[in-house]
């Protein structure tokens, strides 16, 4: 049988049916890419434990990876279009395309190439799945499998809090929180007035009295910017007779002049940036869904005495 590609091996046919600049749904996009790649039919015959086909699921992947550094875009659930970054790509890249190409196109300001934030964070999930993960044992490659698709995940979640209203924002860091644990039993949680709140976009009462008080200040900012010390401080200028401590969450990431604030005043504030919101979204089942679960088995020493 010839091999598959892999789906970075997908990127380039993707791109290739949408550079005609139409809006496809994936299934569409699918059978062009089956027709592109030219895959044969036990190819597209085979399948995922999950029963999903493994040529829908590898496009599916190269899908989101161009949606994440901008090469696509989403205009609406499960329909993308080609962004002129894609277009730029497809005419100054000649060939397979891979996820070190993207990385070295992020690093030119004009080419419109996002870097893919979440994928950068740990050496593991940094690199491709290659030829060196043959010295991994079963386990590993499970969990390497994990953090990818948790960095793939995460690096959507980003662009779909920045894609939604602010109002929406506090919310979701709210639910978050209560998710978290935080409102205990016969708590309240709350978002606001969006005239008036003080600097506070939500509040959580601990207890059914409201006797301890978790105040929030949610600020949905670009990827790439920073929240700076006069954020935190008119934060805790708002804090001022209410409470000695409060959450400050951003979808951006905090300066190092912030951080030095938090760490002196004493007030006790907690940072949570980006890359740490999305993780605890993750974590604790806000925003996301499981898609498939896999059952890792062992021999039951027990049974063989």
């Amino acid at each position: 049988m010839d091999s598959m590609p892999n789906w970075e091996g997908f990127m380039a046919p993707v791109l290739d049916v949408l550079s005609d600049g139409v809006v496809r749904g994936r299934s569409d996009i699918n059978a062009a890419v089956v027709a592109r790649a030219a895959l044969t039919e036990v190819q597209t015959s085979e399948v995922l434990g999950s029963g999903q086909p493994k040529y829908a699921n590898r496009i599916g992947w190269a899908l989101s990876f161009l949606t994440n550094v901008g090469a696509l875009t989403r205009p609406s659930r499960g329909h993308y279009t080609i962004t002129d970054a894609g277009r730029n790509v497809l005419t100054t890249h000649v060939g397979d395309l891979r996820e070190r190409d993207f990385k070295m196109m992020a690093a030119d300001p004009n080419s419109g190439i996002t870097e893919y934030i979440a994928s950068t964070k740990t050496e593991s999930t940094a690199s491709s799945v290659g030829p060196d993960q043959v010295d991994l044992d079963p386990t590993e490659q499970v969990e390497q499998g994990i953090a990818r698709i948790d960095d793939a995940v995460a690096s959507e979640l980003l662009a779909r809090l920045l894609g939604n209203s602010p109002t929406f924002f506090e919310h979701a860091v709210v639910k978050l929180l209560v998710a978290m644990g935080y409102g205990g039993a016969g708590g309240a949680a709350n978002v606001t007035k969006q005239s008036g709140d003080g600097g506070i976009d939500g509040v959580i009462d601990q207890d059914a009295l409201g006797l301890s008080r978790v105040y929030i200040q949610a600020k949905r900012y670009a990827l790439d910017s920073s929240v700076g010390r006069p954020d935190l401080q008119a934060f805790v200028g708002a804090l001022s007779g209410k409470a000695d401590s409060g959450v400050f969450i951003t979808t951006a990431r905090f300066s190092v002049g912030a951080e030095a604030y938090a760490r002196e005043i004493p007030a006790r504030l907690i940072l949570i940036d980006g890359s740490r919101l999305v993780r605890l979204m993750i974590r604790y089942g806000v925003g996301i869904q499981v898609k498939d679960t896999y059952r890792v088995v062992e021999i039951d020493e027990d049974f063989f005495e």
